[in-house]
């Protein structure tokens, strides 16, 4: 199939956020705030922002606030708009005309592990390309879906069987990522040929990490079907990743006039924050004069 672009979007968020216990005990950690926001409701606008209208997020069975979250309150709307506030539910309405939203819960007879979503939605996904979203990376750019879009346009140009989001990190953090160990190649740009996780800087292959987006190919419910499991028995998406490099083509794209903020630990939820403070209008002013007084 030539030149198709990717018409949904996959948001993976069936962890157990275990970094962020004990307040993940009862509460996703997509739904942990950054400002005014839940992590997971700018990984939805990102989509939308990219001209992606059919979303599926792929939740723990059993927890239906994300679900909750995402569904219309007639109730909520009526007490805000008698106060003159219905404004402040403008981020949220907005999802709501612009795009479906599908909530797949994952079964517990799927292994755990990042791959696992994709199983899940496999119905909601088909036989077409997608994009892939991991639910505790953000993209903080200043149009909101430009990095999804011009992955999706490298995508209907070279129709690779995946192409992985990437960023430079510091060569002191690498050991926190998958690495990606790069070729030459005069036709595909940027090609990739492997990733590989969480070595430490004298062992990776390159200081460019492995971030939350991607685009990919239906090759990969044939991978994930006669994938074996990885350590701690769970079933990695960087395999997946790394067989497709293998039997086909990988492009791994550095994200522009944009910057990739992770959200997978307190410290870096709490990094991202400030970051996104500092790029508000609003806020900008009162948080720099703020952080000049405490260090």
């Amino acid at each position: 199939m030539k030149n198709i672009r990717p018409r949904k979007g996959l948001i993976a968020a069936a962890g157990r956020g275990t970094r962020f216990l004990p307040l993940t005990k009862a509460y996703p950690k997509e739904l942990v705030a950054i400002l005014a926001k839940p992590n997971i409701h700018y990984l939805v606008e990102e989509l939308i922002g990219a001209d992606v209208r059919e979303i599926a997020i792929v939740y723990r069975r059993g927890e239906e606030i994300i679900k909750r979250y995402f569904t219309p309150d007639r109730e909520l709307a009526t007490y805000l708009e008698k106060r003159g506030k219905i404004h402040l539910l403008e981020s949220l309405r907005l999802i709501w005309r612009k795009a479906k939203i599908y909530f797949i819960p994952q079964s517990p007879r799927l292994p755990y592990g990042n791959a696992s979503p994709i199983l899940a939605a496999k119905r909601f996904l088909g036989v077409e390309p997608f994009i892939f979203m991991f639910g505790d990376d953000l993209i903080l750019e200043k149009k909101v879906g430009g990095y999804i879009s011009h992955l999706l346009k490298i995508f209907q140009k070279y129709q690779p069987a995946i192409i992985l989001g990437a960023q430079k990190v510091s060569w002191k953090e690498i050991d926190r990522y998958a690495s990606i160990k790069y070729i030459k190649d005069k036709i595909y740009p940027n090609r990739a040929i492997e990733v590989l996780e969480k070595l430490p800087a004298e062992q990776a292959p390159s200081n460019i990490a492995q971030i939350g987006r991607f685009v990919v190919s239906s090759r990969v419910f044939s991978v994930l079907a006669n994938q074996k499991l990885s350590k701690d028995n769970e079933l990695w998406f960087a395999d997946a990743v790394n067989i497709l490099a293998k039997e086909g083509v990988a492009i791994a794209e550095p994200v522009k006039n944009g910057e990739w903020l992770t959200t997978g630990d307190t410290l870096r939820w709490l990094k991202a924050n400030i970051k996104f403070a500092l790029n508000d209008k609003i806020l900008a002013k009162e948080i720099k004069e703020f952080l000049r007084g405490v260090i």
